[in-house]
């Protein structure tokens, strides 16, 4: 008792959080008074030495990791618990969706899911002027960075080109803000090079919005999906109960024997503890919590329990494969040789092998199974790379990048990023960065991100941070409450430290793709 005293003063008297920060802080605390989930006493000294990371879900799960909610369906039929009849313009159906916005739940205190904006406002735009759009639209984007405070809030766009698509893109070169981050899906037969061509004049301006190879995403989904937090793909109307990570480096880091006896025995007891600990978390949510039958996006079909599944995530691919090498005598790293990267895509699909052999209670939308994610890191990695990612400062040129990375991208159903650094020079040549997101989809890749290497905007794992953020933050505070992430993950993981790649002509072109 007197720890949690000292840790809700702590909270109370930190000038640095504002007060819904504190709140969210407060409602963590209480949450850790209670016992967790029960699982084997092996898998809590997992948890506890985080081996086996729950990214700081709390002891007693009462809402979903992330929610997806269904807001076709929602602009369709209203909302009785909000009062919310179906809008009828597009005033109207902003104001409808500002408010939704702000009851839905998830990890952060904020809806990491906003929706594909476009799609869900194009029915109410026909006999709007492009001006009176844009006016509309760029007063609710000045509403979401100021009242979701938070730069895992997510809107996708595309794949259709579309004037809301292309007003979207502009605000955002515009404003210059953090939230929402943005993705855009792109189908090689429904997006123009035209869109492509703006966002990627867009990513130059404020690092966003990811590139997603929709043809390869959609197809592991029965219904619609969407891109939210950090890469992550879900279904809508659904989402995650859960996200529980495997630290691959610190199991290497213990394993006896080579590494035959690493994939045979090491691996798979350490991922069935993992899946152990997300259906006791899931059952808890489902069963004790029964957030499912009690909140009102549930009991008006806005999200249903048969569109949820759990997320099996892991990071530090690259010290596992580079510690296995070097007990096996080799002096071969991740991303720079071809039987280290083999290794690595090995290890990859016996994880999947065994999660997909896993059924797991209440996981119905991937036929229960838990969704494969590689996980895009957090602050408190020191030591281990976010994901499958080659380390930060340890990036091979361009297309020896993609080469190594992107055989296992379609691994992921529950998603997977890779980051790529360029050289500012690139903003003279944006078809050679559409060349390259293409050549990249080609080569098998889920997620194309890309930044500047003298951006305001730093891309951190998945989610954005500008610098001037970063200064006032270590001033006095932020509203964002992503911003003490970001400022960790800056001073922990060398973040600003990605090598700048330059597209010359004398280097490798799209068609050697």
């Amino acid at each position: 008792m007197e720890d949690i005293k000292y840790r809700v003063h702590e909270v109370l008297t930190d000038g640095n959080l504002d007060y819904k920060q504190k709140k969210h802080h407060l409602a963590y605390i209480a949450e850790s008074t209670q016992a967790y989930p029960n699982v084997s006493s092996e898998a809590m000294k997992a948890l506890s030495e985080k081996v086996i990371c729950d990214l700081f879900e709390g002891s007693a799960p009462y809402r979903p990791r992330y929610v997806l909610p269904d807001y076709k369906l929602a602009l369709k039929k209203g909302v009785a618990y909000l009062e919310l009849d179906p809008p009828s313009d597009f005033d109207e159906a902003i104001n409808f969706l500002s408010i939704l916005y702000s009851h839905i739940p998830s990890i952060t205190g904020y809806s990491v899911y906003l929706g594909n904006i476009d799609q869900l406002l194009l029915p109410f735009a026909d006999e709007l002027s492009e001006e009176a759009i844009y006016k509309k639209l760029k007063l609710f984007w000045r509403y979401i960075d100021r009242c979701l405070p938070d730069a895992f809030v997510h809107i996708n766009i595309g794949p259709e080109d579309n004037i809301i698509a292309r007003a979207v893109l502009r605000i955002e070169r515009e404003l210059k803000q953090v939230v929402p981050n943005l993705t855009l899906k792109y189908d090689t037969e429904k997006t123009s090079d035209a869109l492509l061509t703006e966002a990627v004049k867009t990513v130059f301006e404020v690092a966003k919005p990811h590139i997603a190879n929709h043809n390869m995403t959609a197809s592991d989904f029965k219904g619609e999906y969407g891109v939210v937090s950090c890469y992550n793909s879900l279904p809508e109307g659904g989402g995650s109960h859960t996200l529980i990570r495997l630290n691959l480096k610190k199991i290497t880091d213990s394993h006896q024997g080579n590494v035959e006896d690493f994939i045979s025995k090491t691996l798979p007891q350490y991922c069935q503890m993992t899946l152990d600990v997300i259906e006791a978390r899931t059952k808890y949510l489902v069963e004790t919590v029964k957030y499912y039958e009690t909140d009102f996006l549930a009991q008006e079909g806005i999200i249903k329990l048969e569109n949820f599944s759990a997320m099996f995530g892991f990071y530090g691919l690259a010290e596992c494969v580079n510690t296995l090498m070097k007990n096996n005598g080799k002096d071969y790293t991740y991303g720079h040789n071809e039987e280290a990267n083999q290794l690595g895509h090995r290890i990859l699909e016996e994880v999947k092998r065994i999660v997909d052999s896993r059924q797991l209670p209440y996981c119905k939308a991937n036929d229960g199974k838990a969704f494969f994610h590689s996980q895009s890191g957090i602050d408190i990695d020191i030591d281990e790379t976010a994901g499958a990612r080659i380390p930060i400062g340890d990036e091979p040129d361009i297309y020896s990048h993609i080469k190594a990375v992107a055989p296992h991208h379609q691994l992921f159903n529950g998603g997977i990023s890779d980051i790529f650094h360029f050289d500012e020079t690139v903003k003279r040549n944006p078809l050679a960065i559409l060349d390259i997101i293409k050549g990249a989809f080609k080569k098998g890749m889920r997620m194309f991100t890309f930044n500047l290497s003298d951006s305001e905007f730093i891309r951190i794992t998945g989610y954005l941070v500008r610098r001037s953020d970063l200064k006032d933050f270590r001033e006095e505070g932020s509203r964002y409450g992503s911003a003490l992430f970001a400022a960790n993950s800056m001073d922990n993981a060398n973040i600003d430290n990605r090598k700048a790649k330059r597209v010359n002509s004398h280097e490798r072109t799209a068609s050697q793709y």
